[in-house]
């Protein structure tokens, strides 16, 4: 492969992206392990053969590179598309990646494509993922502009997936794999366009090592998510696997009346899609 194929993904570039001037500080050593981490060669590689793909003809192939397995359940729980409607579909984050490729696989599968992304701004360097998404800056300050992209998106013809926890799922002090509290905003902005809500529930798992490391974090009070450096050696770990997805019904968005406030809304539905 060229140089230029060997860089779609840039670890250098994003540093510097992120941290401007000061990115020529991080030791070098560092930033060759952090490469090896992410298994930018690996991950370059699959880029370079799958150029040509975009939007969901990529999500199949990466489910196909993957070699996963997808036991569906209730798909048709999934509403028409050309019911004339539009919909917000909402899902635990247990693997922190291939749980998105692979949902995204599904419903853009079923809705020829129409459909967005809220995400990591860091997967906007996958190019062909990126027509996909509508990005969230998770490693630096909260961009002023993402209330107007979440807006935008809301009020597009797209269908809108998300993960509200925002983080992939943690392991409970009872051993329980489960998201951390979800946000509020699917809910508020689901209503206010009126589109209906369908929980999704996908099973799976990290790694003993990846929990151990997010649980640290906490404990230090980190302000950098570093146990999400290592979701794709998790998403390596899991090529292979099989994973259900169960999806549910729609609910309604005139369910979500002033009985609830938006934030015991999201917890609702989350409880709703662990029940799947």
């Amino acid at each position: 492969m060229s140089e230029t194929i060997q860089k779609t993904i840039d670890i250098d570039k994003v540093l510097r992206d992120k941290m401007g001037d000061k990115a020529k500080w991080v030791p070098k050593p560092a930033v060759s392990w952090l490469k090896k981490t992410i298994h930018q060669d690996r991950v370059n590689a699959f880029l370079w053969e799958s150029r040509e793909l975009t939007g969901t003809p990529w999500l199949k192939a990466c489910v196909d590179y993957l070699e996963m397995t997808l036991q569906i359940e209730g798909e048709e729980n999934l509403p028409a598309k050309d019911d004339g409607r539009l919909y917000t579909f909402v899902s635990n984050h247990p693997l922190g990646g291939i749980d998105g490729v692979a949902l995204g696989s599904i419903i853009g599968e079923h809705y020829d494509g129409n459909f967005r992304y809220l995400v990591n701004d860091l997967l906007m360097n996958l190019p062909g993922l990126a027509p996909l998404c509508i990005p969230i800056n998770k490693t630096g300050k909260q961009s002023r502009d993402f209330p107007a992209m979440v807006e935008a998106g809301f009020k597009s013809d797209h269908h809108m997936l998300m993960f509200p926890a925002g983080l992939c799922s943690r392991k409970q002090p009872d051993g329980e794999i489960r998201d951390l509290d979800w946000k509020k905003t699917f809910v508020s902005k689901s209503v206010e366009t009126q589109r209906d809500i369908v929980p999704i529930h996908f099973g799976g798992q990290n790694s003993d090592k990846f929990y151990n490391i997010a649980n640290w974090c906490k404990r230090l009070n980190l302000k950098f998510n570093v146990a999400m450096l290592f979701l794709v050696d998790e998403m390596y770990k899991n090529v292979g696997k099989t994973f259900r997805v169960a999806i549910g019904k729609p609910i309604p968005w005139q369910t979500f009346d002033k009985s609830k406030t938006p934030v015991q809304w999201a917890q609702w539905v989350k409880e709703q899609a662990y029940t799947l």
